[in-house]
């Protein structure tokens, strides 16, 4: 072995390896383009998933593998001649004859520099990797026709500049974990095909919010009340502006000059809430238990509490009361059809101008399409046929508000309905409000239904949370008010 160094017996071990010679291929091959990519990435920050997948999610692997073929191959292969690297025999004779010893530090400093640089490597490509699963681009737009519509609303959701990770996962090991076991699970199923049409509500898998929310929110420092003003628009040939003006009493969950009251009084460390639901989505809410902060507790139950606990034993849930109860889709809001065409109309995206646009935008979002695509197709010309019939001379004057009006109204279809996910209008609700077309929401508890034993019950009076200053009243009497112009 004497006419042997160790940087041969190294490559003669990778040589006699088809396992290694594979590896070292594999490595060579891909080094330039996983270096260049991430540095490009690392540079310019490129937005696009799937540049970002074929960077962390194939090529790295790829590369690793191939490092791991290579070490795997010279160290366990067997043939008419063994390595010997690392044996006591063969690297005393190195260390002890003078002739080999500055042979070995020139080995030895090759070797470290090839380490570092696959090290470097490794260590950019695990930063990257980590940095990339984690941003907003994996989560929303990695699985496209899955995650669609979440990433669409949460686009469109005060919450927009707020990282999917700071609220599913937040700080700290557990749920780092926690996330990516679900993650991987979620993958399996979009691979196979089996994830559920529409995706439900993880409101069963999410950390506990206030963990996570109240790093931005303090509810003890809330004060005061809310002037809320809400634009509608009528079915009328004028689309008449309206608004609704309420006061919404706000409160504070305990400060330092006062007591909880308000709305968020329900989560104040004095009053403790806890209830207790028979549904997966937490609507069905047949017990209510308040424990105040001199130990008093109070019971509230609906008429059929016993039987569907009774029913429901197996998947009842008994939980204290956060922010997410009411907040439920801070991020992923889905509005109703009125409330999305009255949001294009006010922000001008649905020319207001056209007559009746109102009316005709709401019957044709209303319907049940089979595709986005149908959708899309179908709206167009349906309201294009009709204005011709009513409006020629207008479609004729006015090509560009057509036009802006088909779009505005296929927006507010496309930014809340997903028919390849059997999302519709309604699909998902959102607690922080109720209104004529569904009875949940804050009517969950405050219903009149949910009785002490001696005959309390939690109120379903408006005025508990807020005071109806003005309904569908047009806009400048109603601001010329407000605003003391009067």
């Amino acid at each position: 072995m004497g006419q042997f160094d160790m940087v041969k017996d190294f490559f003669l071990g990778i040589s006699r390896s088809r396992i290694s010679l594979w590896g070292g291929m594999i490595v060579t091959v891909t080094t330039p383009f996983l270096f260049g990519y991430m540095l490009a990435d690392t540079i310019w920050h490129i937005k696009n998933p799937y540049f970002g997948a074929a960077i962390y999610l194939a090529l790295g692997p790829v590369f690793l593998g191939g490092l791991a073929m290579i070490f795997a191959g010279a160290f366990f292969f067997r043939g008419k001649r063994d390595v010997h690297l690392f044996t006591l025999e063969y690297l005393r004779r190195y260390f002890t004859e003078p002739a080999l010893f500055g042979r070995l530090r020139r080995n030895v400093f090759l070797i470290v520099l090839l380490t570092s640089v696959n090290f470097a490597v490794f260590s950019m490509f695990l930063y990257r990797a980590y940095h990339y699963m984690e941003s907003t681009q994996f989560c929303g737009q990695f699985c496209h026709t899955v995650m669609n519509p979440e990433h669409t609303a949460y686009q469109n959701s005060p919450h927009s500049r707020v990282t999917c990770v700071e609220c599913h996962i937040g700080s700290g090991a557990d749920w780092f974990v926690k996330s990516k076991i679900s993650g991987a699970r979620q993958l399996l199923a979009v691979a196979a095909g089996t994830y559920p049409t529409p995706i439900m509500t993880p409101v069963h898998g999410l950390r506990p919010a206030r963990e996570t929310c109240e790093q931005c929110h303090r509810p003890e420092l809330f004060h005061g009340d809310k002037l809320t003003v809400n634009k509608r628009f009528l079915e009328d040939q004028q689309n008449s502006a309206v608004q609704d003006v309420l006061l919404m009493k706000i409160g504070s969950a305990g400060d330092r000059v006062q007591s909880s009251h308000g709305i968020h009084w329900h989560i104040a460390p004095e009053n403790q809430i806890s209830y207790t639901s028979t549904d997966h989505s937490r609507t069905i809410i047949p017990e209510v238990t308040l424990i105040q902060a001199d130990g008093t507790k109070t019971v509230f139950r609906t008429p059929d509490a016993d039987k569907l606990l009774q029913e429901s034993a197996q998947q009842s849930e008994t939980r204290t009361m956060d922010c997410i109860d009411c907040h439920n889709r801070p991020s992923h809001i889905y509005l109703l059809a009125d409330e999305a065409l009255n949001l294009k109309l006010a922000e001008g995206q649905i020319p207001k101008a056209l007559p009746f646009i109102k009316r005709q935008a709401l019957e044709l979002v209303s319907v049940d399409y089979e595709s986005s695509e149908d959708a899309r197709q179908q709206i167009t010309s349906e309201l294009k046929d009709w204005y011709q019939k009513n409006y020629p001379q207008l479609v004729a004057d006015q090509p560009k508000l057509m036009e802006q009006a088909i779009q505005g109204v296929i927006a507010a279809y496309a930014e809340n309905v997903f028919p390849e996910m059997k999302i519709k209008w309604g699909t998902y609700v959102n607690h922080i409000t109720h209104g004529p077309d569904f009875d949940i929401g804050c009517f969950r508890c405050h219903d009149d239904m949910h009785e002490t034993t001696d005959g309390r019950t939690i109120s379903a009076d408006c005025n508990t949370c807020h005071d109806l200053l003005a309904l569908e009243e047009p806009v400048k009497p109603i601001l010329s008010t407000l605003r003391g112009e009067e």
